[in-house]
C-alpha cells in the first residue's frame, strides 16, 4: 500500500505547496489585506461560486444521480451549522471570529476531498491520476486565498489567518490522500460524485452567504469590480483544464461519467 500511495501523496504535497505559495503572497501584504478585507472577501466569493458552478457541480452531476439532492443537503447543512454557531456563540454576530468556522470548514472539506480524488484516480491508472491531479492543481491556488480572506474578514490577525488557512486549505489535501489510502481501490465514481455534491453545496452557501456580507458596506462600484475580478479569475482557471489523450473536456475525471477507467 505504501508504494501505491507514493504518487497521490506526491501530488497532494504539491497541491499543499501551491496553496501555501498563494497564502504567502497574500499574507505578505497583511496591512493591505486588512484594510480591504471586504473587497477581498467579495473577490473570493466570486471565485468560489464560479468554480463551484463550472467545475465541482458538473463533476457531481456526471458521477452521481443523487447530486441535486446532495448539493441542496450541503447548502442547507452549511446554513444550519452557521445558525447553530450563532446560537452557541451569540456574542460573535455576523463578523465575529466564530462566524468563520462554517466557511473555513467548507474549504477544508473540499480540500480533503481533493486528496481522496488523488488516491482514487491513481488507483484507476497512473495516467488518469496524473491528468486529474494536474487539473486539480489549477484550482488549488485560490483555495488558500479564499480561506485567508474569510479569516481576515472575521477578525483574525495576519499570522493566525495564515496558520488556520494553511491547515484548512493546504494540509487537508495530503491528509485526504493518507486517510483514503486503505479504501483507494474500493471507492467508486458515484461515491466521489456524492462527496463532490455535498462539497459544492457547502461552498455555494459560503460564496452566496458569508462572503457576500461586505456588499452591505462597500461602495457599489468597488464591490462590483471586486466580485467581477473574482469571477473572471475563476473562469480563467476553469477554462484551462489539463486532459489526457483519452479525456475530452466534457468527461468526468474518470474518462466517462460513472465509470473508472482502469486502463494502464
Amino acid at each position: 500500500m505504501l508504494q501505491s500511495m507514493q504518487a497521490p501523496l506526491f501530488f497532494g504535497l504539491i497541491a499543499a505547496f501551491v496553496t501555501t505559495i498563494a497564502l504567502i503572497a497574500v499574507a505578505a501584504r497583511g496591512d493591505w489585506s486588512e484594510r480591504h478585507s471586504g473587497l477581498f472577501a467579495l473577490a473570493a466569493g466570486g471565485m468560489l461560486v464560479t468554480l463551484s458552478l463550472l467545475h465541482i457541480t458538473p463533476e457531481a452531476f456526471a458521477l452521481s444521480p443523487s447530486a441535486p439532492a446532495l448539493i441542496l443537503t450541503g447548502f442547507l447543512g452549511g446554513l444550519m451549522l452557521s445558525f447553530l454557531i450563532r446560537v452557541i456563540f451569540p456574542e460573535s454576530g455576523e463578523d465575529g471570529q466564530a462566524a468563520a468556522i462554517t466557511p473555513v470548514m467548507a474549504v477544508a472539506l473540499h480540500s480533503f476531498i481533493d486528496g481522496i480524488i488523488y488516491s482514487v484516480t491513481f488507483a484507476a491508472s497512473f495516467n488518469s491520476g496524473v491528468y486529474v491531479a494536474l487539473s486539480l492543481l489549477l484550482h488549488k491556488f485560490p483555495e488558500g486565498i479564499i480561506a485567508f480572506a474569510i479569516l481576515r474578514r472575521h477578525g483574525f490577525n495576519n499570522r493566525r489567518s495564515f496558520l488556520f488557512a494553511f491547515l484548512a486549505a493546504a494540509a487537508t489535501t495530503p491528509l485526504g490522500v493518507i486517510a483514503s489510502a486503505p479504501f483507494m481501490y474500493g471507492l467508486g465514481p458515484e461515491t466521489i460524485g456524492n462527496l463532490f455534491a455535498i462539497s459544492a453545496g457547502l461552498l455555494l452557501y459560503v460564496a452566496t452567504g458569508p462572503l457576500m456580507e461586505p456588499l452591505k458596506e462597500e461602495p457599489p462600484i468597488r464591490s462590483f469590480l471586486s466580485l467581477g475580478a473574482g469571477v473572471l479569475i475563476a473562469i480563467l482557471i476553469a477554462t484551462l483544464p489539463v486532459h489526457g489523450p483519452d479525456h475530452s473536456p466534457h468527461d468526468g475525471p474518470w474518462g466517462t461519467p460513472g465509470h473508472i477507467d482502469a486502463r494502464p
